[in-house]
């Protein structure tokens, strides 16, 4: 067991269902086996935060503390930690750690864990000053990354990254991004780092030269024209990632695949997709979901961001005014992550 480091620490917690924020002092907490203490520098704050914030799971505990995009160094270390070590920069996503012997991890999904934690939900998250997790969450920072810029990258970031990367493209085809928002800014990046013809779509024409800033070679204004028949005029896609919280949106695009094209959903919609079999049966085409990734995963991201200059635009917040960068958040005016810093 590690010792103890005596002190307190400012937290902003969630004390009931629906409750709001509260900045309170805690003790530093201890790791146990297999766990790491961290030292918080940066935390995002993501549009899942709700879902501790509104109760939305019924397995949450309160109090509880949110955040799943942390990023900071590693303060101290219990028993079966190897290879980690004290000092070392380290980041943990959505991805909170695995069981390591359902069904899904032995096939190595240890996102679809059967018995898988959630940071910021299945236990006490970013937004404070030191927090714990288990060392199979741990993903490695780059020293050339900022904390405040890594932090984004470990849900955002490995969420548009990883679908891309899992989607069958290659370099040269053509891939539409739907939605320029917190996924869909990084999303572009990221495919046209990828090497590959990038349209953006997105709703009126004051964000296309903000599309083509980001990498993207079109821009396809769904207010103004159909996107399907424009996609389809550029030779349809190989890969729409949907980023966006519209299933009407999402289904409107379909039409814009090429054969054996593939619209992959990373925005979670209330509403349903609504399909024609014909579209996908004659042309091949298919549809599926990706989350997130793994901690190896959130490694890649942080390590392909490094090494191309993949960047999420944030703004700052101190952990004090963590209920108004989370409001800032949820109102839809951020651009295009919020984070958290702890000073």
């Amino acid at each position: 067991m590690a010792a103890k480091i005596e002190g307190q620490m400012r937290v902003a917690q969630i004390s009931s269902r629906g409750g709001p924020f509260e900045i309170v002092s805690r003790p530093i907490p201890a790791p146990g086996r297999a766990q790491a203490l961290i030292k918080v520098q940066a935390c995002g704050v993501c549009h899942s935060d709700s879902i501790t914030k509104e109760g939305l799971f019924p397995f949450i505990k309160y109090p509880i503390v949110p955040g799943h995009e942390v990023a900071g160094v590693i303060a101290a270390l219990g028993d079966a930690t190897e290879p980690w070590r004290i000092g070392q920069r380290v980041g943990v996503g959505w991805q909170g750690g695995y069981c390591g012997t359902c069904e899904p991890c032995r096939r190595g999904e240890f996102i679809c864990c059967q018995r898988g934690q959630i940071c910021g939900i299945s236990y006490d998250g970013g937004y404070q000053e030191y927090m714990v997790a288990p060392v199979e969450a741990l993903a490695a920072v780059p020293d050339d990354l900022a904390s405040a810029e890594a932090a984004p990258l470990l849900c955002a970031g490995i969420t548009t990254f990883n679908a891309l990367r899992n989607s069958g493209l290659r370099s040269g085809d053509l891939v539409a991004v739907l939605g320029i928002g917190g996924l869909g800014h990084l999303g572009v990046q990221y495919a046209a780092k990828m090497g590959c013809r990038v349209a953006a779509i997105a709703r009126g024409q004051d964000k296309a030269a903000f599309a083509h800033e980001l990498g993207a070679k079109y821009y396809i204004d769904s207010q103004s024209e159909d996107p399907a028949q424009a996609l389809q005029k550029l030779g349809g896609a190989k890969v729409i990632l949907s980023t966006v919280t519209s299933g009407a949106a999402a289904s409107a695009v379909i039409g814009g695949l090429g054969v054996n094209g593939a619209l992959v959903i990373v925005g979670v919609a209330a509403d349903p997709l609504k399909i024609s079999t014909m579209d996908l049966v004659l042309a091949k085409r298919s549809v599926r979901g990706w989350a997130c990734g793994s901690s190896i995963d959130s490694e890649d991201t942080l390590d392909f961001s490094s090494l191309t200059g993949v960047r999420p635009l944030i703004e700052r917040y101190p952990l004090e005014r963590a209920a108004e960068g989370y409001d800032r958040m949820m109102s839809g005016k951020a651009r295009f992550r919020v984070v958290l810093e702890m000073g």
